[in-house]
């Protein structure tokens, strides 16, 4: 569905901007892992109607949901939801949810157009650190769902995204903006029904971001470029149990399978035009040594340098799984569980970042670009605008961490969330007067 804010809904209301930080540490005592973020999205709305918006599009609404990726059981939604009431979700907003997380808030400002920010909500299934010298722990936002944690900044990126639109509504700019609050990034499962979705067709500019990537405070890369595309997969191989001393030989073994797919996995050729990864990082099955295992699981992903090479690598990477299955008489059942393309920054909006971060007191290193080697499912969203002509640019804003992305006692330098907002909002503005490539003509027609 789609709902305008009440104009009146604003007064009284303290400005995000003056809340930073306190927004950030609510965010990130209630992390919620992917198409879980029930709580949070409630959270958002919350903020979105106060900030004042002509339309927002929540859960459903605001993708495409048949394309959504690793998405648990229904039992599952069903209980992270009713944990979000527990805990003091909005009922009436939890309600418009339904099974889906997420949301699009829009400005209308008439002829020019379309700009839009994407920052991703979801946090990590892991423990969050307990120790004393843990900033989260020891000044009492750690947080309470536990074994889920802000491990890599979305907390941040939420409150960035908010005092963004926030700013963008009290600015004199023509044409339409739009957040895309994104769920599920960290399964690589979020971004694909967002860009298939009807809210992204007519954005020209699109910018991304993320906080820290061992870049320090202070530091912002303008556009990132050279992601892997990639491909995650859940392996389920199927087999039948024997006693592997009396009758080994009534057995179909799946731990074989699983240990000749690895093998053949690993042995898929390099490519001539660039690099490719393969891993298999999990598994899991069997019963007893002295049992022939019926099931084991595992956990694998191919990348590539671009999208052609990754897809290179996935399809002899299931031949391969397919073809170890069969040998060894098992079934495997193959399950994409994240997917990204490779997408890189445009120059013609990186610049729009390095110029305002050029500009910043507070930014003592700004660069252009910068490589970034892994992968990240906001370049389905940067490919969709890309292709439909427009420009797109992914920012790394630099904090200081003490430790890495993903670990129990990741922590983001709140001195560098007002430093993204100023940053994000200058380069915003800037894409309206300038309109880099040209796309809105008088009348806003391309």
């Amino acid at each position: 569905m789609s709902d305008a804010a009440d104009p009146d809904s604003a007064a009284g209301r303290t400005p995000v901007r003056e809340r930073l930080s306190a927004l950030r540490r609510e965010f990130h005592r209630y992390p919620e892992p992917a198409w879980r973020e029930f709580h949070t999205t409630c959270k958002l709305v919350e903020e979105i109607e106060g900030i004042g918006v002509d339309d927002l599009f929540v859960g459903r609404d605001a993708m495409a949901p048949d394309e959504r990726i690793a998405v648990p059981d229904d039992d599952e939604l069903v209980e992270w939801r009713e944990a979000a009431r527990d805990r003091g979700a909005d009922p009436d907003r939890l309600d418009r949810l339904d099974d889906c997380t997420g949301a699009v808030a829009v400005l209308d400002r008439g002829e020019g157009p379309t700009v839009a920010l994407r920052v991703d909500i979801d946090g990590l299934i892991r423990a969050e650190s307990t120790a004393d010298d843990h900033v989260p722990a020891a000044e009492g936002f750690r947080s309470e769902n536990e074994g889920v944690m802000h491990a890599c900044g979305h907390d941040a990126h939420m409150t960035v995204g908010l005092a963004v639109l926030e700013a963008i509504k009290d600015s004199d700019f023509s044409g339409t903006f739009k957040v895309f609050f994104q769920p599920a990034e960290e399964k690589a499962g979020g971004a694909r029904p967002m860009a298939k979705g009807p809210h992204i067709a007519d954005v020209d500019y699109l910018f991304a971001l993320h906080v820290g990537l061992n870049h320090p405070t202070g530091e912002v890369v303008a556009g990132m470029v050279e992601p892997l595309a990639v491909t995650s997969f859940d392996l389920e191989f199927r087999g039948e149990s024997a006693h592997a001393g009396l009758a080994p030989n009534e057995g179909r073994n799946a731990m074989q399978a699983l240990g000749t797919a690895i093998e053949n996995a690993y042995a898929i050729p390099r490519h001539e035009d660039g690099a490719t990864r393969v891993n298999i990082g999990k598994v899991a099955g069997g019963t007893a040594s002295n049992i022939v295992a019926e099931r084991v699981d595992a956990e694998a992903e191919v990348r590539g340098e671009t999208t052609e090479l990754m897809e290179y690598t996935r399809e002899r990477f299931e031949r391969a799984v397919r073809g170890a299955a069969e040998m060894h008489d098992c079934e495997v059942e193959i399950t994409v569980e994240g997917q990204a393309p490779r997408a890189d920054s445009d120059p013609e909006l990186a610049g729009l970042v390095h110029e305002a971060a050029s500009g910043h007191a507070d930014v003592t290193d700004p660069i252009e670009s910068a490589p970034f080697g892994a992968s990240e499912d906001a370049t389905f969203l940067m490919d969709a605008v890309q292709q439909n002509g427009g420009a797109a640019a992914y920012a790394i804003v630099g904090t200081d961490h003490p430790t890495g992305h993903h670990t129990a006692t990741f922590d983001v330098d709140e001195a560098t969330i007002p430093i993204a907002v100023d940053v994000l909002t200058d380069a915003v503005l800037a894409a309206f007067e300038r309109d880099p490539l040209g796309r809105a003509g008088p009348d806003g027609s391309a």
